[in-house]
């Protein structure tokens, strides 16, 4: 129970800042910063394509099996996009994950089963809320024509995930809130 909270504490921390940046942003109707946006989805993107080849390795659950399969397809073509538009826009992206990704990544390797899954769902379900709300804030406030047409045309995929995640992620919390709710209470 310890390692599942930690592990939602960490996907939560994972992506808190970046969702109250745009938040914030939101609130007074700012443009946002087109640069920062890419390297933020690039960093994103790359942790998205890592986490669902782990999901691929490690996931028991079929669903999570074929939604990370998509993932990878998905996410590794978007990224492929992203990079090429930067390019032509001589924008440096990152090309790794930034420390906080590869942590999560690497705390949901040390898990197996069910719990893998359970963990995995969570973070792939955090993951997706907070690209839904970047790519929304490019797609609306961007003011790079192109970038924020990437964002805007990248946004129906990364909404379908969230909206394919969601229930999978749902189901792994009432089976374990379930199996709480039946022991003896150890808090």
């Amino acid at each position: 129970m310890t390692r599942t909270l930690t592990l939602a504490a960490l996907a939560v921390a994972l992506t808190a800042p970046m969702a109250r940046a745009q938040q914030n942003s939101t609130a007074r109707g700012a443009a946002v910063n087109d640069p920062l946006f890419a390297q933020a989805a690039a960093i994103g993107g790359l942790a998205e394509v890592q986490l669902a080849e782990l999901g691929l390795q490690r996931a028991t659950d079929p669903e999570l099996k074929k939604f990370s399969q998509q993932m990878v397809d998905e996410h590794t073509r978007m990224n492929s996009e992203l990079m090429t538009l930067a390019g032509q826009k001589q924008l440096a992206l990152p090309r790794a994950v930034d420390p906080r990704a590869a942590f999560c990544t690497q705390s949901l390797a040390g898990l197996s089963g069910q719990e893998f899954d359970r963990c995995y769902a969570k973070a792939q379900l955090i993951i997706h809320m907070d690209s839904v709300a970047m790519f929304e804030a490019e797609a609306e406030r961007g003011q790079d024509a192109q970038m924020k047409a990437l964002a805007a045309r990248s946004l129906p995929h990364i909404k379908e995930h969230l909206s394919m995640i969601k229930p999978i992620a749902m189901k792994f919390e009432k089976d374990q809130s379930g199996n709480n709710s039946g022991g003896s209470s150890s808090r």
